[in-house]
């Protein structure tokens, strides 16, 4: 195969090349074994034509990719074509290539003068040329022409072809020069951290990202709806730039904000291909239009609630029994209205306490309907998730109840996004009654304390989850509903105090009442269901759901080993927590929850809100 290729050999030799393309020199020789007197010129001299000429050639296959010159990389085309092995070859003089940049009209015309005494080459294969290292130019399209010699008087046998040579994105030719001199392999990183000042009612937007190499400038925007905003940034010997924007909060009117990075590279100018991620900052500050709506469902809710306790009051001075119906005794009773899993086998026993005012027998509740309850939690170790996890089995199997859990609910969590998950559960929750059951760890705590303004946290289970911190952002929805009164019975607030405390529940939920797991389950199970233990003159008890009797079942026993085991890996390692925080959000963890489970097992001012993408979308 002969190989052509360029810059001293166009000197030498004259080749007819435009300035937008041309062939690397390595070698000036053409010579391959069974080719007699080869030769290569230029297409000055007239084609000659003749009676009994050649047939045309065959196409061979075209390569892309890079090559050195003594400046860089540049991007090259290899052309090939065949010879037929027929009896064309003994009338065949040459070959001439023809190449055509199609945008410019500019041209590249070279000769191969040759004679061939045999139909097929020495190693009885077609006879192959090519012209290798024609330094072209991304997304251009040359039309490209071969012609054997000397041609036809009548008839034309050239064949031609068009060849588009791909873009800077195409990783063949990604770290040619001029590539890279358009931006071909400039990644950003872009981060956005964001901050609210509530006292002077300011957002602070600090964009941070990666300079490129061949890019002295840029411009970072950050646009919505109702504004746009720009900064021009140099680059001045720096690896990383920092861009901060501030609004005032009344500017804010949607949830999602556009950031958008503007690279001006020496080739492409103010045409380069931008980087752009979206921010969503609705979980830290919602805008006017969610305030607005926030106040009308408030006065929508307040408006039901006051017709509801109005029918209530009425309902009552109507229905008020007499006291011959109250002499009346009635049995204390458990309703099984739905097939709930877990209770055939429950007993609920009422203790009488001795009163004088309660002289008749108690009265009995009913369990009318399958509660569901939502739970909010941190994932503070992979051992304190399986504790989650074995909560949720034990709430089903034994309890009858539905449970709501973020880890559970992958795919609708997938399509909604975590804000808009949680706003769904939390609104149908509101309007029925089920409930929110919030259970306190040190990483509760700690996010608390970030969104208040302390440092900030990330965990090692939140950089692995595949859904990231869903407390965050439920804390944000949750407490301002929390701190009404007319929602405390919506909420319940817990923590296992083997492996927790009192001291890791946030201060905004302290006015409420804060059970201990799993001593006081079994008030949690009545307040899910809308009752009390304790009730004038009786004490309501229900078997294997006490402290001592919940772990006699299959999935209370699971949900005991796994508080054993996180309380064993707790004293064999009492600086847990500290380790399982980590600087920043994308640093990958090298132990996986399963080895740590094993290991155990055997033994108010402002709001930051950091958003790390994963990958940067370039658009």
């Amino acid at each position: 195969m002969i190989h052509v290729l360029f810059f001293c050999f166009c000197l030498s030799a004259g080749l007819t090349v435009a300035s937008s393309f041309w062939i690397l020199n390595k070698r000036l020789d053409c010579s391959q074994p069974g080719l007699d007197h080869c030769k290569i010129n230029n297409c000055s001299d007239k084609s000659v034509v003749a009676q009994r000429a050649p047939t045309s050639p065959d196409w061979g296959p075209e390569h892309v990719g890079v090559e050195m010159d003594k400046h860089g990389t540049v991007p090259v085309m290899n052309v090939q074509w065949k010879l037929k092995s027929d009896a064309g070859v003994l009338n065949l003089r040459g070959s001439e290539i023809n190449i055509l940049d199609e945008s410019t009209n500019q041209s590249m015309c070279v000769q191969f003068f040759y004679n061939i005494q045999q139909q097929l080459n020495p190693n009885y294969t077609r006879w192959t040329f090519s012209l290798d290292g024609v330094v072209v130019e991304p997304g251009q399209t040359y039309l490209v022409s071969v012609v054997n010699l000397p041609e036809p008087k009548s008839g034309d046998n050239r064949i031609r072809k068009q060849i588009t040579f791909p873009r800077c994105d195409d990783s063949r030719i990604q770290t040619a020069r001029t590539c890279l001199e358009n931006g071909s392999l400039w990644k950003p990183h872009m981060t956005a951290a964001m901050s609210v000042d509530r006292q002077h009612k300011k957002l602070y937007i600090v964009v941070s990202f990666e300079a490129a190499q061949y890019s002295e400038r840029y411009q970072v925007s950050i646009q919505s709806q109702a504004l746009h905003h720009s900064r021009n940034v140099s680059k001045e010997n720096t690896t990383s730039l920092n861009v901060t924007f501030e609004f005032g909060l009344w500017q804010l009117s949607q949830c999602e904000m556009l950031l958008t990075i503007q690279p001006y590279f020496p080739r492409c100018k103010n045409h380069c291909r931008r980087h752009k991620e979206k921010l969503d900052y609705c979980p830290y500050y919602p805008p006017r239009t969610l305030i607005i709506k926030a106040v009308v469902g408030l006065l929508v809710i307040d408006v039901c609630l006051f017709y509801f306790l109005w029918r209530a009051f009425h309902k009552d001075s109507v229905n008020t029994p007499s006291s011959a119906a109250k002499d009346q005794p009635e049995d204390f009773q458990l309703q099984k209205t739905r097939d709930f899993q877990g209770l055939d086998h429950r007993k609920i026993n009422s203790v009488n306490t001795p009163s004088s005012a309660a002289k008749s027998e108690p009265e009995g509740f009913q369990l009318q309907e399958r509660k569901r309850v939502l739970i909010i939690y941190s994932l503070d170790h992979p051992l304190y998730k399986n504790i989650v996890l074995k909560l949720c089995g034990f709430l089903a199997t034994k309890c009858g109840t539905e449970v709501v859990l973020d880890l559970l609910d992958s795919a609708r969590l997938g399509m909604l996004g975590s804000i808009q998950w949680l706003d769904w559960h939390r609104e149908q929750i509101e309007s029925s009654s089920d409930k929110i059951l919030i259970l306190c760890s040190p990483g509760v705590q700690a996010k608390w304390r970030a969104m208040c303004g302390h440092k900030q946290v990330f965990l090692r289970e939140d950089a692995r989850s595949p859904v990231g911190d869903m407390l965050t952002p439920a804390l944000s929805l949750m407490v301002p509903h929390f701190i009404r009164s007319a929602s405390f019975e919506k909420y319940i607030v817990a923590y296992f105090d083997d492996i927790c405390s009192e001291k890791d529940v946030p201060s905004p939920l302290n006015i409420t009442v804060r059970y201990k797991l799993m001593k006081q389950f079994e008030e949690i199970f009545f307040r899910i269901h809308d009752t009390e233990k304790h009730e004038p003159g009786r004490v309501n008890h229900i078997e294997g759901l006490s402290e001592d009797e919940y772990h006699q079942c299959l999935s209370g026993r699971a949900l005991r080993d796994a508080i054993d085991a996180f309380r064993a890996y707790q004293l064999v390692h009492p600086q847990w927590f500290e380790d399982e925080l980590l600087e920043s959000s994308e640093v990958e963890v090298e132990e996986t929850s399963a080895d740590i489970y094993d290991n155990a097992t055997s033994q108010t001012s402002s709001h930051i809100l950091y958003l790390t993408p994963s990958k940067s979308s370039a658009m």
